[in-house]
């Protein structure tokens, strides 16, 4: 198409915002980036006046393609096998593959012509040109860079012969000098991504077609990358066990080991769990990064959790009493820990001998004395409480009661003058009562020891960037025990996807709760042995917020999502 040459006058100009886009536009973008040394597509954008979602999409319609939302490409797969992630990162294009096997080639600069002409020379199928904003491709690519980095160095020779890929990649772990063999730049780079996005475990799974791995983030695990090869799959998890120091010719029997790393000149303790599978085995790898909880918890206090007003009240209430028994419970990963720390921080004035046993000791606290469990040593939870309590301490804390005789001693030291925080597992706040009575806690001394109890889950909120609202289905409405004229009152949103949250809609987490305040009635209740049933109406009448409750009411305000609070919590 023949278009007239703008006057240098023109040129010099800062464009008119516009709303949708034309080719005069493109061609006095490109020359003004000619000048400037800057690119094409940022001065348009910039020009535009539009947000990345808009110009991505006019951008789209001008130039014939298809435009991408971050949330649609983590829908469809990655074909780094057909374009290398290198090389993918280098020109910011990424090949994909939809439901049906088609290729798309995502492009976050589609005016760059000499990108179009490499592409068609270099991707040895046919594809599809999309645009994608280069911003969110970006924050796609740059997830898992490392990882995927080191997986271009462990495909086959032969498919790196096909596609001229010799060059072996930098290991980004700097401060581990380990072997420079492909197996080990891969772990090491699955271990720092991990660290890098703050995941709490890695999950290595061995399958029919060979590997994948695994990042736990909020809570919820993400699919960094699968290779095909049995073979690989066995590198891999004899490395994690070298590094762990287990037995790596037993492959028939669960392992347990740990080791540590650094990075970002601190250390990260690493515990391994290694499990016999149909398909050979599988690990998953804690990450505990001590120096970061223990920075996050100076300071921390309740209110910093999410809890609701009352329930923080009350928590504080209960680890102010001078004796007596703090119980918070929930599953495997709930926060209950950094809960009790919150709780203990508030009330660490250098006055009182605190003591904890844990296993392992997450966070370290200033004046606080903080004892591991060491189980083949002979330091168990039970073990260690009863030197404990020789060590003259005002509070205890125990990492979690496991057994019939932790419990039994902690209701004792709760009865003798000392302040105990514990958590353990249960589903709410009423189902602790029947795990001390099936351990032979007497209920009597149990009520007398307690002051209260806790029950808490993690709930992801949307992403502040990209939350806008929405309407949920009248049918997702009802599943969620909300009726449309609840929902009359309700604020929905959701997060849509950007690159501060990685595509998924939600950034971090916030604790929500439910607190059963003891009163005389609750107690003889539990004393009697009476039905949940009965405890539960008692515990309502005294004004206990539910955790369904609570999490209802982040939903409300449009913090998090009802598909959220169902993935956690129960319908009432």
């Amino acid at each position: 198409m023949n278009m007239r040459d703008s006057t240098a006058e023109q040129l010099a100009a800062p464009l008119a915002p516009v709303q949708a886009l034309d080719l005069m536009q493109v061609r006095a973008a490109r020359a003004l980036a000619s000048a400037s040394s800057r690119r094409a597509i940022e001065v348009l954008q910039e020009s535009s006046a539009m947000d990345a979602e808009a110009f991505t999409q006019a951008l789209a319609e001008l130039l014939g393609y298809d435009a991408l939302t971050m949330t649609q490409l983590h829908a469809l797969e990655a074909a780094f096998d057909q374009l290398p992630f290198a090389q993918a990162l280098e020109r910011n294009c990424a090949l994909f593959r939809d439901a049906r096997g088609h290729h798309l080639l995502a492009m976050g600069d589609p005016l760059d012509r000499d990108l179009h002409t490499w592409a068609q020379a270099r991707i040895g199928v046919n594809f599809v040109v999309c645009v994608v904003h280069h911003a969110d491709l970006s924050a796609y690519l740059n997830r898992f860079e490392e990882t995927l980095r080191a997986v271009d160095s462990v495909l086959p020779d032969t498919a790196k012969a096909a596609k001229g890929q010799s060059r072996t990649e930098e290991l980004s772990f700097k401060s581990i000098r380990e072997d420079t063999s492909q197996i080990v730049k891969l772990v090491h780079s699955t271990l720092y991504d991990a660290f890098r996005l703050e995941a709490s475990d890695i999950h290595v799974e061995c399958n029919a077609a060979g590997l994948a791995i695994k990042y736990r983030v909020d809570g919820v695990l993400t699919t960094a990358v699968t290779l095909a090869g049995a073979e690989v799959a066995e590198q891999v998890m004899s490395r994690i066990k070298v590094m762990s120091e287990l037995d790596i010719s037993e492959r028939r029997v669960p392992q347990d080991g740990r080791f540590k790393i650094g990075v970002h000149g601190r250390e990260v303790d690493c515990r391994v769990s290694v499990m016999p599978s149909i398909f050979g085995e599988d690990a998953v790898i804690r990450i505990l990064d001590k120096q970061t909880l223990s920075d996050q918890i100076k300071g921390l206090r309740l209110n910093y959790l999410g809890f609701d007003e009352r329930d923080v009240a009350d928590v504080r209430r209960f680890s102010s009493e001078p004796y007596g028994m703090l119980l918070v419970t929930g599953p495997t990963g709930s926060g209950k820990t950094t809960t009790l720390y919150a709780a203990i921080s508030e009330i660490n004035h250098g006055q009182d001998k605190i003591i904890t046993i844990e296993d392992p000791v997450e966070y370290q606290l200033p004046g606080v004395l903080q004892i591991p469990v060491n189980e083949k040593k002979g330091l168990t939870f039970a073990r260690g409480l009863r030197s404990i309590l020789r060590h003259d301490p005002d509070k205890i804390m125990v990492g979690e009661i496991r057994d019939a005789e932790t419990a039994q001693i902690a209701v004792q030291s709760a009865l003798t003058g000392h302040l105990v925080f514990t958590t353990v597992h249960a589903n709410n706040v009423f189902d602790v009562i029947g795990r001390f009575v099936h351990m032979g806690v007497d209920p009597y001394m149990f009520v007398s020891a307690l002051n209260g109890v806790v029950a808490q889950r993690l709930v992801r909120v949307n992403c502040t960037h990209c939350s806008e609202p929405e309407q949920p289905a009248p049918q997702l409405l009802l599943d969620s025990g909300i009726s449309l004229a609840q929902a009359a009152d309700f604020s929905f949103a959701h997060g849509r996807g950007c690159g501060h949250c990685r595509g998924t809609g939600f950034k971090g987490r916030r604790a929500i709760g439910e607190v059963l305040r003891l009163n005389d009635e609750i107690r003889e209740l539990i004393v009697a042995r009476e039905p949940i049933r009965r405890i539960r109406e008692a515990a309502t009448r005294g004004g206990t917020r539910f955790l369904r409750d609570a999490a209802v009411e982040l939903v409300r305000s449009g913090a998090t999502t009802l598909q959220e609070i169902n993935r956690v919590t129960f319908v009432a």
